[in-house]
């Protein structure tokens, strides 16, 4: 993975440092081709170019069928096993693309650019990739990590200002499950943050980048170790899923299923009072999130109940027992965390965002 402003300039260059090939194509969405498309073919004209495909990278196109449209396309453009796709997008465009490449043809090379702050501090690390089905969140995928991760912040420069905090949500786990120092520069910095202010902005991608990349060298297909990196997505992909992906953004949703899992840390005794309130501060200084899920919490549990992260039926939760330190557990009782869920909608500040 690199990380450096003016980084994209230089993508030909290192895309030929993969070997040889016959032909690169750009696959993104029309969100980012109308700020980014004309910069990133212009990278990508040394390296014989041959095709951009666009495809929607709204959660609910994350499908079985977009993903067999794109590869519909790349038999149609003559992609043959030796062609190199380009993912260029936030997560979305990460997950879809690196799963096309994964299955297209058994197996085509991969190259990342991500333009999102999910995609740069979390999504286009580590090789995971998919789709969803209708009950529930990427339960279609592979582990596929990309030959190259080209990550420029200057991509950053255009994201909508919703989309950028999404972002900083993803950022917040990082300190809560594994780094400390991070979690406390956040609390002292996250004004800066949310201003984009450079080195404040730095310091925080390449802190993640490095504790992604440590735990991923650790457990690359997730059988221990990785399970970290779900911190709130227990309760995150039930709330997207329960929306048909219509209400957050995915590091909204993270931001919620963080509260829950902190506070049911403390219902459970995991983790300290003072210590869930730290959390919970932290995430909601980053903006008003929206309104929390209205939904009938049985339902709820039942959709975790299909999430991927079950096992034998058990629901597991990442829950902290101090700040930069966190478990997997499995014997959480049911009402406990019903409880929590109802309880979340009576949460202050909770008021929708546009």
């Amino acid at each position: 993975m690199l990380y450096e402003r003016g980084l994209l300039a230089r993508a030909s260059a290192e895309i030929r440092k993969l070997g040889e090939h016959t032909g690169v194509f750009l696959l993104t969405s029309p969100r980012v081709a109308r700020h980014w498309r004309g910069k990133l073919e212009a990278a990508l004209a040394g390296v014989n170019r041959r095709g951009t495909l666009l495809f929607d990278d709204r959660e609910r196109a994350k499908s079985m069928p977009t993903a067999e449209k794109l590869c519909r396309e790349l038999v149609r453009a003559g992609a043959d096993r030796r062609a190199v796709l380009v993912a260029a997008g936030g997560g979305v465009v990460g997950d879809v693309a690196g799963f096309v490449a994964a299955t297209y043809l058994r197996g085509v090379r991969l190259v990342h650019i991500p333009t999102t702050l999910v995609a740069q501090v979390d999504s286009a690390i580590g090789g995971k990739t998919g789709v969803n089905l209708p009950e529930g969140k990427n339960l279609v995928g592979a582990f596929y990590p990309g030959q190259l991760v080209l990550a420029d912040p200057a991509t950053l420069g255009t994201l909508p200002s919703r989309e950028f905090r999404s972002g900083l949500y993803e950022v917040i786990k990082y300190g809560v499950i594994c780094d400390r120092k991070l979690f406390t520069f956040l609390e002292k910095n996250i004004e800066k943050l949310i201003g984009r202010e450079r080195c404040a902005l730095d310091f925080a991608i390449v802190r993640c980048i490095q504790a992604k990349a440590d735990v991923v060298s650790h457990d690359e297909r997730e059988s221990g170790l990785r399970e970290i990196l779900n911190f709130g997505h227990t309760f995150a992909h039930a709330f997207e899923t329960a929306t048909q992906y219509r209400v957050y953004l995915h590091g909204e949703a993270v931001g919620w299923g963080m509260i829950a899992a902190a506070r049911l840390a403390e219902r459970a005794s995991f983790l300290p009072a003072a210590q869930a309130a730290r959390i919970e501060s932290l995430v909601r200084r980053v903006g008003a999130l929206p309104a929390a899920p209205a939904h009938d919490p049985e339902r709820l549990v039942a959709i975790m109940g299909s999430d991927k992260k079950t096992r034998g039926g058990n629901l597991r939760f990442v829950v902290p027992d101090r700040i930069g330190h966190v478990e997997t557990v499995s014997d959480i009782p049911k009402k406990l965390v019903c409880d929590v869920l109802v309880n979340l909608r009576v949460a202050k500040n909770s008021e929708g965002v546009g």
